[in-house]
């Protein structure tokens, strides 16, 4: 029965980051947002590299819907918009974690703490970075359990990251600062950035200052 579960833990361990758990993130949320009243917007890359890029235009596709869901109406271009969402979005290159089972360790979550990303920053643990900026894990680790087996296995998880702005267009005043992080076995921005957009938008556009946990379904269970 051990050397079973034993085989069975990497299973297990992949199992944790897909549907059955749910896509968890960490959102923070700065907000002064006009009440809908059919204001105009556009959704445009931060990284000018971006602009042109069809998988950029579908992240923007699901920003836009769900901005219309809440009453506000995507301009046809810059110069009809009333506000512009700026977006941008990582995954770092991972950390491989070790998990030994042979200590008789009871199942628990290890930690790993967020930390030193701008304003949104949550710790001050070692930091992973991609690009202009840097992060460190943050919530519980969802991938370690206890034990009681005689192995070791190794897994990586990733780090990623959204950032949302929204300002008024002439005026530059920023209405809306959000980010939403997350961990998950997965580095694939295809499946992390839909859900990141998810989270961002789950009560949104949420109390000023306040930074909340959200679960998400994954992506097949949305689709479903």
């Amino acid at each position: 029965m051990t050397r079973f579960l034993a085989l069975i833990a990497p299973v297990a361990l992949v199992a944790l980051s897909g549907c059955t758990t749910g896509f968890r993130a960490d959102v923070a949320r700065f907000q002064q947002m006009p009440a809908p009243q059919g204001q105009s917007f556009i959704v445009v890359a931060r990284d000018p590299d971006r602009s042109n890029s069809l998988e950029f235009a579908q992240y923007a596709d699901l920003v836009a819907q769900r901005l219309q869901g809440y009453g506000y109406v995507r301009a046809a271009d810059s110069a009809s918009a009333n506000l512009v969402v700026s977006l941008d979005y990582d995954v770092d290159r991972g950390r491989e974690r070790v998990r030994s089972t042979g200590s008789g360790y009871g199942g628990g979550y290890g930690g790993f703490g967020y930390g030193g990303f701008g304003r949104f920053g949550y710790g001050g643990y070692p930091y992973y970075g991609f690009g202009r900026r840097s992060f460190v894990y943050g919530f519980h680790d969802p991938f370690l359990f206890g034990g009681g087996y005689n192995d070791v296995t190794s897994y990586t998880v990733y780090a990623s990251q959204l950032d949302m702005t929204i300002e008024r267009r002439g005026t530059n005043q920023r209405v809306f600062e959000g980010t939403a992080k997350a961990m998950s076995t997965s580095d694939e921005l295809t499946r992390l950035v839909p859900n990141l957009i998810e989270a961002m938008f789950t009560g949104f556009p949420g109390n000023s200052g306040e930074t909340v946990r959200i679960t998400v379904a994954s992506d097949d269970r949305r689709r479903n």
